[in-house]
């Protein structure tokens, strides 16, 4: 996504660290350049205010519990293999999920 307008940093960067600027994962000189963009930017403003209500909603629906670092760790890493256009297995996902149909034997 490009609001077509020529900035210092680029749409799809922002965009693509998004997340890591709504948690604050990321250093401060780099949120500040992210500000700076959303200023001058307002798509990308736009789609920050979703995703930061959406993130407000999911917290207020789910508690104030924090997430199992095995669970966030195996959820970054999904991401990255994504950001880096890797497939990502359903394997362990299957796992994990409960069946909602009986086996049957032979």
């Amino acid at each position: 996504m490009s609001c077509g307008e020529p900035h210092e940093t680029d749409c799809a960067e922002v965009l693509g660290h998004l997340y890591e600027f709504l948690d604050r994962e990321m250093p401060d000189s780099d949120c500040t350049k992210f500000e700076v963009h959303f200023e001058e930017c307002s798509p990308c403003l736009e789609k920050y205010g979703l995703e930061q209500a959406v993130k407000k909603l999911v917290k207020r629906c789910c508690g104030h519990d924090d997430v199992p670092s095995d669970l966030r760790a195996k959820v970054m890493g999904r991401i990255e293999l994504i950001r880096a256009g890797e497939t990502v297995p359903d394997d362990d996902v299957s796992a994990s999920t409960p069946r909602t149909q009986p086996q049957t034997q032979e």
